[in-house]
């Protein structure tokens, strides 16, 4: 089987789980689960032999926070360096634009890397699998099974399976978060949710973001050809980066295309977009209760404490 390019998504801004997730250091860097950060257990789950050296895409000013983390596990990785943050449809271009520059029909694995994936094995096979139906000239996506009707998640309709790989549908619906009582609905009729990672051939998304967004095409190509190498990152050109249109990838190219399958993931997944989700993946007593660092919890249920420099008593 071909070798899969991994491409990891790190330069979100950290906005939710503030405070310990800001802009200046955001969430994937955090170990918020473990002892690891996201960003850290994503690099090391790609450390099996289906996969190439990973590409990591981040912000210019996290450039250091990435070669630190890489170094304290022992990772390697190319970095590719975004001068201004203009959503995941141009980061996806970049991507795909500097796999295609290795081979017109590299596979490629687009991971976020603020994501925790409890299977680790399971998402590696997921990959595999779905790679199948990428190689055809699919566009396939991640759809998590709802473990209830979560109304932060976009939703995936599957259609029909494909005849050529197995338990990989077309996809019927893409649809953008629901009120509850939609998002009820949805998991009722068997929706699955949007995780956001995408398993693609690189040529295939080129011509699609060609197709749908010239604008971001055209922009994250000449902002690769203008890149300069700076210190061993690769630095997209600030001036040409700067004019392709903000926007998701799930808006530039998902909603559109008629080459979009899913993949049903059932592999522990969560964004860990809430403190909520960060107390339902930690470690529990008998009581519920989650403590992180210095905190005793007396006579209470269910709750979360991190507290690494001072002792806190709930």
């Amino acid at each position: 089987m071909k070798k899969i390019l991994p491409i990891i998504m790190c330069g979100g801004s950290g906005t939710r789980v503030w405070p310990e997730s800001r802009e200046t250091f955001p969430k994937q860097f955090i170990p918020l689960v473990g002892e690891r950060s996201t960003f850290q257990t994503t690099i090391a789950m790609l450390a099996d032999p289906a996969f190439e050296r990973p590409i990591v895409i981040s912000n210019l000013e996290y450039r250091f926070l990435v070669a630190d983390q890489l170094r304290e596990i022992g990772a390697e990785a190319d970095v590719v360096l975004e001068p201004s943050r203009r959503d995941s449809g141009p980061a996806v271009a970049v991507a795909a634009g500097l796999a295609a520059r290795r081979a017109p029909d590299t596979i490629v694995v687009v991971l976020a890397a603020d994501h925790v994936v409890r299977d680790t094995q399971g998402l590696v096979d997921l990959c595999k699998r779905a790679s199948a139906a990428a190689a055809e000239g699919y566009i396939v996506t991640l759809g998590v099974k709802p473990d209830g009707p979560a109304t932060g998640y976009g939703y995936l309709r599957p259609g029909a399976p494909l005849e050529s790989c197995c338990e990989v549908y077309k996809l019927d619906a893409f649809v953008e978060k629901p009120d509850r009582a939609t998002a009820q609905d949805y998991v009722d009729a068997g929706y699955l949710w949007n995780s956001g990672n995408f398993i693609f051939r690189a040529d295939v998304m080129q011509s699609e973001i060609a197709q749908f967004e010239p604008g971001i095409f055209a922009a994250a190509e000449a902002a690769i050809e203008a890149a300069r190498q700076d210190l061993g990152f690769l630095i997209l050109n600030a001036e040409a980066f700067a004019h392709a249109p903000k926007k998701s990838i799930d808006y530039a190219v998902m909603e559109k295309t008629d080459k979009a399958a899913l993949i049903p993931a059932d592999i522990g997944w969560s964004d860990v977009g809430t403190w909520r989700a960060v107390w339902e993946l930690s470690e529990r007593d008998e009581f519920g209760n989650s403590v992180r660092g210095h905190g005793v919890v007396m006579d209470a249920r269910n709750v979360h404490v991190r507290s690494e420099d001072t002792l806190t008593t709930v």
